[in-house]
Parts: structure tokens; C-alpha cells; sequence
């Protein structure tokens, strides 16, 4: 489909890799975009950038009567873009309670999952549409390091596959993202080269117009794909010899 003159609605759409998603949905000639964040004063400064064409929605993805309010208010929507996302720098063992592992499945996966529920039916009036979910290096290959975050992207990304052939009759393309090192602040932790977040969004939009069900946003995803395709059992290792210097270096 094109993005031309489409409507979308980016979920933590106020910053990072959302924000990117919401400036490069209307250069490339959207319509109009809602900025999804937990409160709409996050998007206010969107809505003064571009007057009429980001509208700021109230959308926390783990709320489901605000996930229901939302479609019923952009009823117009025929793109979806689940960004938000949680990641808590907890192991799944060494964490003291489960709570930090919940609160990642809710936002990675039942958020998603809530989204795509509510919002199908409004892709279907207007003609199928998109969904692109944003997920992660740590979708293909599993990262101890990443406590739930690691899982709840696995379970997303089989949830795209999953919705894919739910909405093929409805005509809408379902599309995942692999996102690898990107300048956020989901990403202060980590070291070396990082890209800029327009750089998953600009491979977001290319998913949506050649219906490429799924991409490797950036050099560090793809070498994570081709390295886990080389040898999964040395990437293996290689992920639990990250968790053994974490902890040495953090103590924990």
C-alpha cells in the first residue's frame, strides 16, 4: 500500500523511534498521524510542529479501554505502528519478583496483541491497511542479559505471523520490524555504534509499500541474523558470556 495519503497511529509515538515514525509518515506524505503516548501532553510538541496533521492520542497499550477508545476515535486509521515498548534491565532469575517480566509481556506482547485486536476491524473499513510492530535483535536470538524483554519480543514476533494470517482475508499486510542498536534512551546502556531512529522508520514505511513481511532495520541487526544463521550455538554462548560481564561489571 502507499503512504500517501494515509492516516496512522503511532503508539508511543511522543519520542524515540515513534517520533521518527510520525515525522517520516508525513514527509513521505501521510495524511495525518496520531501521536499515541500515556498522556497527550507527551505529543503536544508534534501537534505545534505540524497543526492539524499529528493529533495527540491518550494510549497506554496495557489500558485496554483506552486501546478501545482510541479506535473508536481514530476510526479513520488504515496504518498501525506498535512502537511502545518496555525494557526493565532485569534478568528473569536474579530479578527479586516476577514483576519486571510481567510488565514486559504486557506492553511487548499484550499491548501489541490489544492493538492489533481493536484496530483490525477499523483496517477493514478502510481497506485492510498496515500493521508494523517494532521489535528487536533480541527477537531472533534470545539475550539473558534482557531478562523478559527477549521473550515478549519472541512472543510478538510469533503473534505477527499469527495476526498476518488472521487479517490475509481482510487484505491487511502485517509486517515486523528487527531493530538492532538505535540512538534512544530505551538504549543508554549500551555501547558502541547506535544508529538514529529514523533509520527503523524509514524501514518501516519501505515494509509498508513493498509488503515485506519482515526487516532488519540496521547493520547491527542483519550481522545479529547472519551470525545466528552461522553458528546458533556460539551465539548462544556468546549472549550468556554478555550476562557473566554484566554482572561482573555491575555487581549483581
Amino acid at each position: 500500500m502507499k503512504v500517501q495519503g494515509s492516516v496512522a497511529i503511532v503508539s508511543g509515538g511522543n519520542r524515540g523511534i515513534g517520533e521518527a515514525f510520525v515525522r517520516c509518515l508525513l514527509q513521505s506524505g501521510a495524511e495525518k498521524v496520531y501521536v499515541g503516548s500515556r498522556s497527550r501532553e507527551a505529543g503536544a510538541h508534534l501537534e505545534k510542529e505540524f497543526p492539524g496533521r499529528a493529533i495527540a492520542v491518550e494510549l497506554d497499550v496495557t489500558a485496554e479501554s483506552q486501546v478501545a477508545a482510541a479506535a473508536q476515535q481514530c476510526g479513520d486509521v488504515s496504518i498501525v505502528i506498535n512502537n511502545a515498548g518496555a525494557f526493565n534491565n532485569q534478568t528473569l532469575i536474579g530479578a527479586p519478583d516476577m514483576q519486571s517480566a510481567r510488565q514486559e509481556m504486557e506492553v511487548n506482547y499484550f499491548g501489541v496483541l490489544s492493538m492489533c485486536r481493536h484496530f483490525a476491524p477499523v483496517l477493514a473499513n478502510n481497506g485492510g491497511g498496515a500493521i508494523v510492530n517494532v521489535l528487536s535483535a533480541a527477537a531472533i536470538v534470545a539475550v539473558p542479559a534482557m531478562g523478559g524483554y527477549s521473550p515478549a519480543k519472541f512472543a510478538a514476533r510469533a503473534l505477527t505471523t499469527s495476526v498476518r494470517a488472521e487479517l490475509a482475508d481482510q487484505g491487511t499486510q502485517v509486517s515486523s520490524l528487527i531493530v538492532g542498536s538505535i540512538d534512544t534512551r530505551m538504549a543508554e546502556h549500551v555501547e558502541g555504534r547506535k544508529e538514529p531512529p529514523n533509520t527503523v522508520a524509514k524501514a518501516g514505511i519501505r515494509a509498508i509499500e513493498k509488503n515485506i513481511h519482515e526487516v532488519d532495520t540496521d547493520d547491527f541487526a542483519v550481522g545479529v541474523r547472519a551470525a545466528l544463521a552461522r553458528d546458533p550455538g556460539f551465539m548462544e554462548k556468546s549472549m550468556a558470556a554478555m550476562l557473566k560481564a554484566e554482572k561482573l561489571s555491575t555487581g549483581r
